[in-house]
């Protein structure tokens, strides 16, 4: 069986997606569809991005993230009534608000989405952001000579669930009271953004950029997250959305496997999927002052327990529902069990 795949964001197709496990965004964010790739070719099923081959040579056709109406492999294979199509979800409403329009879900035979609501095992099957899992965590306290740090872009989105605007609370919040206890990093806070009308003033960059916020705290973008994250304790650990069942991503995981304890918002059910012992839930703090007196005056025996709870919970395993594993396995089957259903009738 020949599969093949379609990424939204074109940076990632022509095969990029199965040989590069790093993404400009996170270290080893493609290590799962690397995974995929070999897990396939090893039951003898061929894979690549659509963009390689002929349409007519795949047998089933894996989009992630819906590809509009203005993509023309989509179109084409619409108009050869193409049948076995399936449909990967990653980019929550406020990016992406046509990938939970149930017009455009007709398409396909079944959608692969983290967002709980959905899920029924029948056409919408669970699938949660997956990762690389590291064997063993190295949690490097004699590293930790800084409080608190967080790495985000420089965005905006006007969406009602959007945390972009919390983030920048944040920002604010230490620059103005704590600057010594906390650093920030991440693209575009060199630069200022224009958004809505406005935007097509982004194009010039040498304005944008002598109308970029001046925080003494910001210190540039980062090569390596895991690298910076370790010399910190805490880290702000917001999503991109606010209240979105199961909308847990990469960020949480990325302070557990640098050994950091995150201070996190966003999915409502997050106790659902992870320990609330491992982590500092942001909704038990009404101000910004509580919650920076609570991990500036935080015991360090209270904060190793942090840590263990963490240990335990990555080297468990109860983190199986994230892995890089547990998306191929989920998949292969999906679209296998398809296809051999289908042979069943034909046969």
């Amino acid at each position: 069986m020949k599969i093949g795949f379609f990424n939204y964001y074109e940076i990632y197709n022509n095969n990029e997606m199965f040989v590069t496990t790093d993404a400009p965004i996170g270290d080893d964010l493609l290590y799962p569809t690397v995974y995929l790739a070999g897990y396939l070719k090893k039951r003898g099923h061929q894979v690549s991005t659509i963009d390689t081959d002929k349409i007519e040579n795949f047998d089933a056709i894996v989009f992630m993230d819906f590809p509009t109406f203005q993509n023309t492999y989509f179109i084409q294979l619409i108009k050869l009534g193409f049948k076995n199509l399936y449909l990967i979800i990653n980019e929550s409403e406020i990016i992406r608000p046509d990938n939970w329009d149930i017009k455009n879900h007709q398409y396909f035979k079944k959608v692969f989405t983290w967002h709980d609501n959905f899920v029924d095992n029948k056409k919408y099957i669970k699938m949660n952001f997956s990762l690389k899992i590291p064997e063993k965590l190295d949690l490097g306290l004699s590293k930790k000579n800084k409080l608190c740090t967080m790495i985000v872009g420089n965005k905006f989105v006007k969406h009602p669930l959007e945390l972009y605007s919390e983030r920048r609370k944040v920002i604010e919040y230490f620059e103005k009271n704590h600057p010594e206890d906390f650093d920030l990093y991440g693209f575009g806070w060199d630069r200022h953004f224009f958004y809505g009308y406005l935007k097509r003033l982004n194009r010039f960059e040498s304005f944008c950029r002598l109308l970029k916020p001046r925080y003494k705290i910001y210190k540039g973008s980062v090569k390596s997250k895991r690298e910076v994250l370790q010399k910190y304790k805490f880290v702000i650990c917001y999503e991109n959305a606010r209240d979105l069942p199961g909308y847990i991503t990469e960020k949480i995981f990325d302070c557990f496997f640098a050994g950091c304890v995150p201070i996190y918002l966003g999915a409502p059910n997050i106790t659902d999927y992870i320990p609330e012992n491992t982590f500092i839930d942001k909704r038990n703090f009404k101000k910004y002052e509580e919650l920076y007196s609570y991990i500036k005056n935080m015991p360090e025996s209270e904060y190793v327990q942090y840590l263990d709870a963490i240990k335990n919970f990555v080297l468990s395993d109860k983190i199986y529902p994230f892995s890089a594993e547990c998306f191929a396995e989920t998949l292969v089957r999906e679209i296998l069990e398809e296809d051999r259903n289908l042979c069943q009738i034909d046969c």
